[in-house]
């Protein structure tokens, strides 16, 4: 082989792996949609006051702050908790620190099919979720968000964003950056 087809089989590979990437993403994003519509839909028969939600999907979930209150005093589910966690950057080891949980106990809650998250776990699997939904917005890659997520950032006194997370005002300050970043205007 030359090497002009050694950078043709190349090009080929790797548009390969992304699409293949591509497909993913959007199979598990599809996921995600789903068992939001489903939740809310459970939501809205168990409640006298309806949320109308019909179409609601991932992104348009952060947009709407009374859903978001809604879900976060009723409790996520664990089912839709473990379609975020798949299209999150996140290890278990992660959700565990993050949760303030031990992973024991969240082996233990997959295994339970009707459980619901406490509200102060769903209010940080939510703050996770709208960071890494607008992170993979600024960035063009999940790989780059979470190698963004893991290097320590001048911006924000030198710590890594990841750290940042694990309370709220560290999330604003991760969310602020990330806006600065969109907007290119770098510290």
């Amino acid at each position: 082989m030359n090497s002009q087809t050694n950078v043709l089989y190349l090009q080929t590979n790797v548009n390969n792996m992304v699409t293949e990437k591509q497909k993913e993403h959007t199979s598990d994003l599809t996921a995600v949609n789903k068992a939001i519509k489903v939740y809310f839909r459970n939501i809205d028969k168990s409640s006298r006051v309806k949320v109308k939600a019909k179409n609601i999907t991932y992104s348009d979930f952060f947009e709407n702050k009374m859903l978001i209150i809604r879900a976060i005093r009723q409790g996520l589910p664990y089912t839709l908790f473990s379609k975020i966690k798949e299209i999150t950057p996140f290890s278990e080891d992660d959700w565990a620190e993050y949760l303030n949980l031990s992973k024991k106990t969240l082996q233990r809650h997959r295994n339970d099919a009707n459980y619901l998250f406490k509200p102060i776990h769903t209010e940080k699997i939510i703050e996770l979720a709208e960071v890494t939904n607008f992170g993979k917005e600024v960035f063009d890659s999940t790989e780059q968000f979470y190698l963004w997520l893991n290097t320590p950032s001048y911006a924000l006194g030198n710590l890594k964003p990841a750290e940042l997370l694990k309370d709220s005002y560290g999330k604003e300050l991760v969310m602020g950056e990330l806006n600065r970043i969109d907007q290119g205007i770098f510290a």
